[in-house]
């Protein structure tokens, strides 16, 4: 036999008020067909003499009926209720401190207020008030309402708590901007059944939300969730994509693609152009495709899609304007990278040929003559040096200036270059030193030596680098003397150019190794 959950657990946490000796449960709480007890007490009857025990039975429009009543000297006495037969004295024979009663196959309809009276001596009557709580575990559900995008508020969802006891609370939880509304009716064998509706002015953009509904009772041990989401029909929304405003004549393969939503889904696809005129020929269409093999002035028109469901059809359209062929942005870049490369190249080129003809012009014209004599002369040897060696002044065999110079005198016409004048300078010629004739070998000059690489590189870079002043001597007589050796450096000339043209020899004197001697 299945029993009632009493409120509280044990006898001793019995209420009573303040002052009040009759203790009972404040409440009791039973689903129909269980065995419930009602427990009573008089906790102290200290100067009182208990008479007699009766319960009593409230219903909820305040009728009282005697449903148990007790006397010691008498049997237990059950009279005429709604309760008769299923309602008794627990134990079966009870006494005055604890006549608690039970009643078995409960119902709905025993729910109620139920009073513990006793008749005592010299107080009176003194009673405590026990509810029995019917509960009955409601049956919950809910569910979508396909509705239509508008402007009215409809019922876009509904969940209902059937035959509970007591009341179910509903409430939902959703991102929509709607309201509810909630009613109760009676349900079987007194329960109640809640239903509530969610009303809202259903979108196109509310199809698909999360709505949820949240059914909370007494009975259950944590409410029931019942997720949903909202069903809105709605005629397509069309858009076209895969313009991008770049179609010139020549491209190949370009796309535009009919987007569409739509509940239900849509269900064609219709490609036209907005004059109604046929497609034309470069152009496919493959479903929500439209393929443009090669772009040529016949796509420079607009094109319309239409698209339709049950609720109804929508279009969209595009405009494509045809342009003339673009350069390639990576061929340009190309192009301008091989143009700059090439000027480049060039002003490389033209800088090379400048250094060069510079140093050309530079050579040529550091082993020329300043001055305007046709005669210039190389002396090697003299000064300084050739006095202290013994070969010097009146003691040698002849000298210019009083000195003896080792050395040969070379005598070339800085005009020799001039077919007119090269075969003078093959001849020997006389010179003059001291009083005395000498002859002398004409020589090359100096540009022919360098060009004809018979001095080293060493040499050459010594005649560039002399000033003008330094380079040139000129003697008395107007010409130039072509030296490669300054004047102030005469008393280290044998060790400056041992090395590079000079050549000791064994009386001391110091000659050229590339001097032609006569």
């Amino acid at each position: 036999m299945k029993k009632a959950t009493n409120i509280n657990g044990s006898f001793s946490l019995f209420f009573a008020a303040s002052g009040q000796r009759v203790k009972v449960e404040p409440e009791v709480l039973s689903y129909p067909g269980q065995t419930v007890n009602l427990r009573c007490a008089f906790t102290d009857a200290t100067g009182i003499q208990l008479t007699m025990v009766t319960w009593i039975y409230e219903s909820k429009d305040g009728n009282r009926i005697n449903i148990a009543v007790f006397h010691p000297n008498f049997e237990p006495n059950y009279p005429e209720s709604p309760l008769k037969n299923r309602v008794s004295f627990a134990p079966s024979r009870p006494n005055l401190s604890s006549p608690s009663i039970q009643i078995t196959n409960v119902k709905i309809s025993d729910e109620g207020k139920y009073i513990c009276e006793y008749a005592t001596y010299p107080s009176g009557n003194e009673q405590g008030i026990t509810y029995l709580v019917m509960l009955a575990k409601p049956t919950n559900s809910a569910s979508i309402t396909t509705v239509q995008a508008g402007t009215a508020p409809v019922v876009v969802a509904r969940c209902e708590s059937a035959n509970g006891r007591p009341p179910a609370q509903i409430t939902w939880v959703t991102t929509a901007n709607g309201n509810a509304t909630t009613t109760s009716k009676p349900g079987t064998e007194n329960t109640v059944t809640v239903s509530s509706e969610y009303l809202m002015v259903p979108t196109p953009e509310d199809d698909g939300k999360d709505i949820t509904c949240v059914v909370a009772h007494r009975t259950q041990v944590k409410p029931e969730i019942f997720p949903l989401k909202l069903a809105v029909q709605y005629a397509p929304q069309v858009a076209i994509s895969g313009y991008d405003n770049n179609w010139y004549i020549g491209r190949t393969n370009v796309v535009l693609t009919c987007q569409a939503m739509g509940n239900p889904s849509p269900e064609s696809v219709k490609w036209k152009t907005i004059s109604g005129g046929e497609i034309p020929d470069t152009v496919q269409i493959a479903g929500n495709e439209l393929k443009v093999l090669k772009v040529d002035d016949a796509v420079n028109i607009t094109f319309v899609c239409e698209v339709s469901n049950s609720i109804g059809m929508s279009r969209d359209q595009v405009t494509t304007l045809v342009r003339e062929p673009s350069v390639n942005p990576s061929n340009a870049g190309m192009v301008a990278g091989a143009v700059i490369g090439s000027l480049l190249a060039l002003l490389l080129v033209a800088a090379l040929i400048a250094v060069l003809v510079t140093r050309s012009r530079r050579q040529h014209q550091g082993y020329r003559a300043n001055g305007g004599s046709d005669m210039k002369t190389r002396i090697f040897g003299g000064g300084k040096k050739a006095s202290k060696n013994g070969t010097g002044g009146a003691a040698g065999s002849g000298g210019v200036g009083g000195g003896n110079n080792n050395g040969p005198i070379y005598v070339y016409n800085e005009s020799s270059s001039h077919p007119g004048l090269a075969e003078k300078n093959n001849h020997h010629q006389p010179l003059t030193i001291g009083g005395r004739p000498e002859v002398v070998a004409t020589t090359p000059t100096a540009q022919d030596i360098l060009l004809s690489n018979e001095v080293d590189d060493v040499e050459r870079r010594k005649f560039d680098e002399l000033e003008e002043e330094e380079r040139y001597d000129h003697f008395t007589g107007g010409a130039p003397i072509l030296q490669l050796c300054p004047p102030h450096d005469q008393d280290d000339m044998i060790g400056d150019y041992l090395d590079d043209d000079m050549e000791s020899q064994r009386d001391g004197s110091v000659i050229s190794r590339t001097a032609v001697y006569v």
